[in-house]
């Protein structure tokens, strides 16, 4: 089945929608016709971009912080009242950091937990009863650094690790009723997270230490993740590097941890050397 067949007239909820993996996925699921619901903070932005993403009948604009409980459950709601139900919800809203921990402000992780782990979890509670009904999915966007610890990342990598730890569990509790739960990995990718990672202080970094354009496309990432949900995967991880430090991580662990060591300390203006 092809991924036009597929995603035809399905509606699908995106969070961290207004730019990155999550934007280049609402564009993509627009474009085989499904009814997109776009959710971020910004609301200006999220209706600039809206026409890109399908006609305004098949598209919906919400403004929601996911690590609002309150907000999370609105965003459901007006999905519901806009299209009927919930085929497939999406958890991309993401923050990053880059300081190492003892120089850390505790306010830092805090953050990425309350955006990245319990954004996912506020989302996935209000979202489930229609995606059950439905037989749906739901996916969890995280990292390689949810497999394998990355340095100077430590509120990244846990907030990751507890997200994929929170989808395995749903998966089996609901092992019976059909339900599609999708933890998708990708490896390095060019969008805003890394310009909008947090310091030591909680401070933007403003600039990435990598060359973006070296890294796989938001658009082609998309892709991948469009064809793991038609394929109902369970898992999926991307890219020759990410594949091969998972693979690493689960049989050469104290190697991986060399080799992570040496491969974060080239980056420029690393945090250690």
């Amino acid at each position: 089945m092809k991924e036009s067949v597929y995603f035809k007239d399905k509606v699908i909820v995106v969070t961290g929608a207004s730019s990155g993996i999550g934007l280049a996925s609402a564009r993509l699921f627009g474009s085989l016709g499904a009814k997109v619901v776009l959710a971020a903070r910004r609301l200006d932005k999220l209706e600039e971009l809206a026409p890109s993403v399908a006609p305004a009948e098949r598209v919906l604009c919400v403004k929601c912080d996911v690590s609002d409980e309150s907000d999370a459950k609105a965003l459901i709601d007006a999905t519901v009242e806009r299209f009927g139900g919930i085929d497939i919800l999406v958890n991309n809203a993401g923050l990053s950091m880059r300081a190492m921990f003892k120089d850390l402000d505790l306010k830092v992780i805090h953050s990425l937990m309350d955006v990245n782990f319990w954004g996912t979890v506020n989302c996935t509670k209000y979202a489930l009863p229609y995606l059950l009904e439905r037989k749906g999915q739901v996916v969890g966007v995280i990292s390689i650094a949810g497999y394998s610890a990355l340095p100077a990342r430590t509120g990244y990598s846990s907030s990751k690790y507890a997200i994929r730890g929170f989808l395995d569990t749903l998966r089996i509790e609901h092992l019976k009723d059909g339900l599609g739960v999708l933890v998708f990995a990708p490896g390095y990718t060019s969008s805003n997270v890394r310009n909008a990672a947090l310091t030591a202080d909680g401070s933007a970094q403003g600039e990435t230490p990598l060359d973006e354009g070296k890294l796989m496309s938001a658009e082609e990432c998309a892709k991948h993740l469009a064809r793991a949900l038609r394929k109902r995967r369970s898992t999926c991880t991307l890219t020759t590097l990410g594949k091969a430090t998972v693979w690493a991580h689960r049989l050469f662990p104290r190697l991986t941890d060399k080799l992570t060591y040496k491969y974060i300390a080239r980056e420029a203006n690393s945090p250690f050397k």
